[in-house]
């Protein structure tokens, strides 16, 4: 069961994907650039091929007509040869800034652009013998060697159909011009290298979801790995526990706080007490400002008990208050007519003892409630 428990069969995380991109492991698809390249040198020698192709030949004339002086001359020399490379590659700048375009928006396309300099620190254990030998035996490695075929099969076809179907204009080359013979030329080598990249875009089609699924494959996880992941970005159970516990602490002191300003607390006798609150000027009902059960119960009674809160036992009525209304929450309609009751007696026993009377007969509430729904309260 460890070893069940242990086999990455789940999907990498977004947090280990990213560790992975830190450290240059991303998905690269070498016939995807290869196919980019060679569609754009083609597409170039398609636009500006015979233009290019008759600077080179004029510039290739006029090198070789040098005077015998110059010949001589070292500083003459070195002037001509600069500047006839100068031109050569002014004539060949369109080609090869569409080659780096291409090589360098291909990444785009899968994986994005990375810079890891982590990937450029040595690695010794791939000088072992033993580890080459294993990296060769894999099936990363038999669909490389694969791929390598396939590529060699196609290109050869495309390359045999391209001049058999084009070896007509090949002969007619010896028969022409120099300057047409050489834009005749670049204009055959254009549409092979279109033909070449229709090849190498097909491989590139197979090869892209390829390695896509193989980069993840790589980073599957097991099962504990998510476990301890999960645990170091949110820590270990018992401090989540802990840190709950301080959370609801908190909470209980602030409520606690609450009690010496309730107008009762309505107990179950020992099992519940909640505490309300009603201020006709700014609330519209009654609300609950404190509640628990057992030990908080018991220690919202020695509040009350202490700032000389009236406690009021009302068995079904306290149920219903703790299981229906959150804390601050105001009490359901349902139940306005028993906190009224409560209420009318506590505040009539004010008004007895501030007159020395005596303290009016315990009301009977009404019970009509005791089905009510959990959380059936409205907050403010």
């Amino acid at each position: 069961m460890a070893e069940i428990a242990q086999e990455r069969t789940e999907q990498p995380t977004a947090k280990r994907l990213d560790e992975a991109r830190k450290h240059g492991q991303v998905p690269r698809s070498p016939e995807l650039a290869a196919a980019a390249v060679v569609l754009v040198t083609g597409s170039g020698l398609e636009l500006f091929g015979r233009h290019a192709a008759q600077t080179l030949s004029a510039l290739m004339r006029s090198g070789l007509a040098l005077r015998r002086a110059q010949v001589f001359d070292e500083s003459a020399l070195f002037g001509t040869l600069a500047g006839c490379g100068a031109q050569a590659l002014q004539a060949c700048a369109p080609f090869l800034l569409l080659a780096l375009a291409a090589a360098l928006a291909a990444p785009l396309a899968l994986g994005g652009w990375n810079f890891s300099f982590e990937a450029l620190v040595p690695d010794f254990t791939r000088l072992s013998p033993l580890n080459g030998a294993q990296r060769i035996f894999t099936a990363r490695s038999l669909v490389e060697l694969g791929k390598a075929y396939a590529k060699f099969v196609v290109i050869a076809l495309i390359g045999g159909a391209f001049i058999w179907r084009s070896s007509g204009r090949l002969l007619a080359l010896g028969n022409e011009p120099l300057e047409r013979e050489i834009a005749d030329a670049a204009a055959l080598s254009g549409n092979a290298l279109l033909a070449l990249a229709g090849g190498l875009g097909v491989i590139a089609a197979i090869d892209v979801p390829w390695q896509l699924f193989n980069h993840r494959r790589q980073l599957r996880m097991s099962r504990q790995e998510i476990r301890d992941e999960l645990k170091e970005s949110e820590g270990s159970p018992e401090v989540r526990g802990r840190i709950r516990r301080m959370q609801q602490d908190v909470a209980r002191r602030r409520m606690m706080q609450e009690v010496p300003k309730a107008d009762v607390v309505v107990v179950n006798p020992t099992h519940f007490a909640v505490a309300l609150r009603y201020d006709e000027r700014r609330m519209r009902a009654p609300a609950v400002v404190a509640k628990g059960a057992d030990e908080v119960a018991a220690r919202i009674r020695e509040v009350a008990a202490e700032h000389r809160v009236p406690i009021f036992e009302a068995p079904p009525l306290a149920r219903a208050l703790h299981r229906a209304v959150p804390i601050g929450g105001e009490i359901p309609t349902s139940l306005y007519v028993a906190v009224a009751q409560v209420l009318t007696y506590v505040y009539q026993v004010r008004a007895a003892g501030a007159a020395g009377a005596a303290p009016p007969p315990l009301p009977r509430i009404d019970t009509a409630f005791d089905e009510m729904p959990p959380d059936a309260g409205t907050r403010h």
